[in-house]
């Protein structure tokens, strides 16, 4: 899939509200490959989702998914951390979700995916195991795997991965780690990508705070065949970023990791529930996910910025309000520009 792209540019899929088939058929028809997200959708959402970028392009696109991984949190943990949100929930006239642990109906959008397939499924926070590659697989399509570090890289490769996401810290959004554990190595992208060519020898996507042209030149010219690119997508007219978002997307404001959340880590705009919760928030994912999204839903409708994940890469704020085939041509006559000064550079040195 990689070798037959006009543009090696690859959008993330960007669950949980920014991911659109429109601008998953924008960046596939703009020549680049689209991902429509399968996280946080039902098996049907998903195949309706399918249904209309298809409807929108005739270009490969993919779909990701969240591999089951984990266990259930201790319930003792969950509840402590709810007491702390009903303060807020309270303010905002809602009630907290009901935790629970589960798999986001991970095995029914497999069999979707096997019946009615897309070129690529990736996979985050997780490995499947080897028969899921070869379903995939016999389908024609390619399976991907998220990795954050070169152990995961190898167990991945061994499982029958056919490329690899390689997620550095700086990348927006849930650590795709396959195990969320305190004291863990966060690597930054081009460090990674170093680390991850040593170890396997499959062809690599670089994930992680790319928001312009160069930076996708730096990743290419790691060794990447691809540059997957979220953040910078996030204030297209496509999107289905909310109007909070995409405010606090437009400034200069620090990014920060936290399980405030979901329970699971992931990098964020700071705002006041993340600068509040982060020291306390457990390890519990799904269910500090469950409980906290009516709070976060409610916050959206209102426009209040204060209590919703404002998941974004550390280079934010170079993001612009453009189309995403804008976006897509931009940043790659930028990359070749700053591939040609770069061998004009390389050719100089003595």
């Amino acid at each position: 899939m990689l070798d037959t792209l006009e543009i090696p540019i690859v959008q993330a899929p960007l669950a949980g509200g920014p991911s659109t088939p429109e601008l998953a058929a924008a960046v596939a028809g703009a020549g680049g490959l689209g991902f429509v997200a399968g996280g946080y959708r039902t098996a049907e959402g998903l195949r309706d989702a399918i249904a209309r970028t298809r409807s929108l392009t005739d270009r490969p696109f993919g779909v990701n998914l969240f591999a089951p991984t984990g266990a259930p949190a201790d319930p003792a943990a969950v509840r402590a951390y709810a007491t702390l949100l009903q303060p807020d929930a309270d303010r905002a006239g809602v009630a907290l979700g009901e935790p629970r642990f589960d798999d986001d109906a991970f095995d029914a959008k497999l069999d979707l995916l096997t019946s009615d397939p897309v070129a690529v499924v990736s996979f985050t926070f997780g490995c499947p195991p080897p028969e899921t590659f070869a379903r995939v697989r016999a389908t024609g399509a390619e399976a991907w795997v998220t990795v954050t570090d070169p152990g995961e890289a190898r167990e991945a490769a061994a499982a029958g991965a056919g490329a690899l996401v390689v997620q550095g810290t700086e990348a927006g959004g849930h650590r795709g780690a396959f195990v969320d554990r305190e004291g863990r190595v966060d690597y930054g992208l081009l460090a990674l990508l170093q680390l991850v060519r040593a170890n396997v020898d499959l062809p690599l996507v670089a994930a992680g705070g790319i928001a312009t042209g160069h930076a996708v030149a730096a990743v290419l010219a790691a060794g990447a065949a691809a540059a997957q690119v979220g953040t910078a997508f996030m204030l297209c007219p496509e999107a289905g970023t909310s109007a909070p978002h995409r405010a606090a997307l437009a400034s200069a404001r620090p990014t920060g990791l936290t399980r405030a959340f979901s329970g699971r880590l992931a990098r964020g705009i700071v705002n006041r529930l993340q600068a509040e919760r982060t020291a306390t928030a457990p390890l519990a994912y799904p269910e500090i996910h469950h409980v906290t999204a009516p709070l976060r839903a409610a916050a959206r409708e209102a426009g209040d910025e204060d209590v919703i994940n404002l998941w974004a890469g550390e280079a934010h704020e170079l993001a612009t309000e453009a189309p995403a085939a804008e976006v897509v041509a931009r940043l790659m006559d930028e990359a070749r520009a700053a591939l040609a000064t770069a061998n004009e550079r390389v050719g100089a040195a003595r």
